[in-house]
């Protein structure tokens, strides 16, 4: 069996829950996780000049791929994908509903050796009928592929630990841990989740909870341990 260890991490564009821009406490707080896959939302950069992106590549040494959804504050705002094993395919898919606010998923194959697994990050919507249309597009570009084990994991805004939408297609998604991650001081809501599919499983998951995580972010890091056959 292979194991990977993946996250995801909403990053309130660097701002901490003392409302300072302090991108050097999210590189920190990554590397505490000890994953090999990082899914982020809400990355801002260039933030006054300073390039998260890069920053956030160099501190953690892994391969880094970025997704703008809006342009905000001079800079792109979107999700990001930090891994330790090499990209070898790579894609955008749009998943804005209407007229709100612009939203997408990172489409990534990674490989090491003879092993490849997908990794599809996102970020949904506010509301649950935006949502529920979103899953169903992800549902669709998760099924299109069913050779390679996939991990669809970010940010689904659901406050509900059996959200309506999730709940609707939760045949073709399977089950998750849902456990709570926002706010990070005192988390009462399960906005972030993590599903293994195609044969992968999640074997163990859980709420990063260190002292540095609960002021670094709104949101506190969700971390699993996915396993697959060789």
């Amino acid at each position: 069996m292979t194991r990977l260890c993946v996250a995801t991490y909403n990053v309130h564009s660097g701002v901490g829950v003392d409302r300072r821009f302090r991108p050097q406490r999210i590189a920190d707080v990554i590397g505490e996780l000890g994953a090999d896959v990082v899914a982020l939302q809400e990355v801002l950069s260039p933030v006054r000049g300073f390039d998260v992106h890069a920053h956030l590549g160099a501190t953690t040494g892994f391969h880094l791929a970025a997704m703008a959804t809006m342009q905000l504050a001079g800079g792109t705002f979107g999700n990001a994908l930090l891994c330790r094993w090499p990209i070898l395919d790579l894609a955008e898919h749009g998943l804005t509903v209407g007229s709100r606010e612009p939203r997408g998923a990172i489409d990534a194959t990674l490989g090491r050796g003879r092993q490849e697994i997908r990794v599809i990050a996102t970020h949904l919507g506010l509301r649950s009928a935006e949502r529920h249309e979103q899953l169903s597009r992800l549902v669709e570009l998760v099924e299109r592929r069913r050779e390679l084990p996939t991990v669809l994991l970010g940010d689904f805004n659901a406050t509900r630990a059996k959200s309506r939408e999730i709940r609707a297609h939760a045949e073709r998604l399977g089950t998750a841990s849902v456990l709570a991650t926002f706010p990070s001081i005192a988390p009462v809501l399960p906005l972030d989740r993590i599903f293994a599919l195609h044969g992968a499983e999640i074997v163990d998951v859980a709420v990063h909870r260190s002292r540095l995580a609960r002021v670094a972010s709104d949101h506190l890091p969700l971390v699993a341990t996915i396993e697959w056959p060789d």
